[in-house]
């Protein structure tokens, strides 16, 4: 009924993640796609990465873009895009939600694709649901919708409560390079644990674990303003960071709760890469079963 994966911070990965997500579940009948989560969550470019080289009309210069093509067709058969892509929230300071919604119906009739995102804005006004519904918080949820659910409501409930665990794990992840910066920037790799994040590198690092879980925690306790600067920058009060996912944090340091880091480099076989793992969240500080920490809750 669900698949889930971990939502990763950065746009590479996220499109990516898109890609695995098209390849996966994306049928190619599929007409209307749903797309639910908070803003900043990376949902245009997960869009991206299912549909390469789709029209966003939500990006800086979208605005721009106008009329929106949903709502302009062109009528010959030749000419008309297969898919559109829609931001409703977006839309929603141009355009009524009816008239929105009215549009969608048309080109779903026509046969054409149309992609939705802050889906469950518009459901009640549709009619139907998606055919391909996906949530994203701190985890990525993939669904094929019946008529008995589940409704995007649902999903949305669920990605809106996870994601500040995602926002705390990036600023505390981001936190955590700046130990790397000068002896190990572009020697790391990232990736994903549930409530956490883990740094991946091809040497075991000469730095102490409990120094950067100090340094982190001072830096947790100083309240730092976290803000956005460009897009591949952020700004720890007036010190710039380079970060491809800036829209994901927290807006201060003091908003981290929990955090710690695993007590050891863990070594990975499979990858050859050794692993720091850092954890957020007060439940985090209790669960120190560490070969458990990926469990799937029913």
């Amino acid at each position: 009924m669900y698949a889930a994966y971990f939502a990763p911070r950065g746009v590479v990965r996220m499109a990516q993640m898109g890609s695995l997500i098209a390849q996966r579940h994306l049928d190619p009948f599929d007409k209307l796609i749903g797309i639910v989560g908070e803003a900043g969550s990376g949902k245009s470019m997960l869009v991206k990465g299912m549909f390469p080289g789709l029209e966003m009309t939500n990006d800086d210069n979208g605005v721009n873009v106008r009329p929106l093509p949903l709502l302009d067709p062109v009528d010959s058969i030749f000419y008309a895009p297969h898919t559109y892509h829609v931001d409703i929230r977006f839309e929603m300071a141009f355009t009524q939600i009816g008239e929105l919604a009215a549009a969608i119906n048309m080109q779903l009739n026509k046969g054409r694709r149309v992609v939705v995102e802050h889906f469950d804005l518009i459901r009640p006004y549709l009619g139907r649901n998606a055919e391909l519904l996906i949530g994203v918080g701190e985890e990525i949820i993939v669904t094929r919708p019946s008529i008995f659910g589940p409704e995007p409501s649902e999903i949305a409930e669920t990605v809106f409560k996870s994601i500040r665990y995602r926002k705390m794990a990036h600023t505390a992840e981001d936190l955590c390079e700046r130990m790397f910066w000068d002896e190990y920037r572009d020697e790391y790799r990232h990736g994903d644990v549930k409530h956490g994040f883990i740094l991946q590198f091809e040497e075991k690092p000469r730095v102490a674990i409990p120094l950067i879980e100090e340094y982190v925690k001072t830096r947790i306790a100083d309240n730092i303003p976290v803000s956005f600067k460009d897009e591949t920058h952020i700004l720890f009060g007036e010190k710039e960071h380079y970060c491809t996912g800036p829209r994901m944090h927290v807006r201060n340091t003091g908003e981290i709760e929990g955090f710690h880091l695993l007590p050891e480099y863990y070594y990975d076989p499979v990858s050859g890469m050794y692993l720091l793992v850092g954890r957020v969240g007060t439940d985090a500080l209790q669960d120190r079963d560490y070969s458990h920490l990926n469990t799937f809750e029913l």
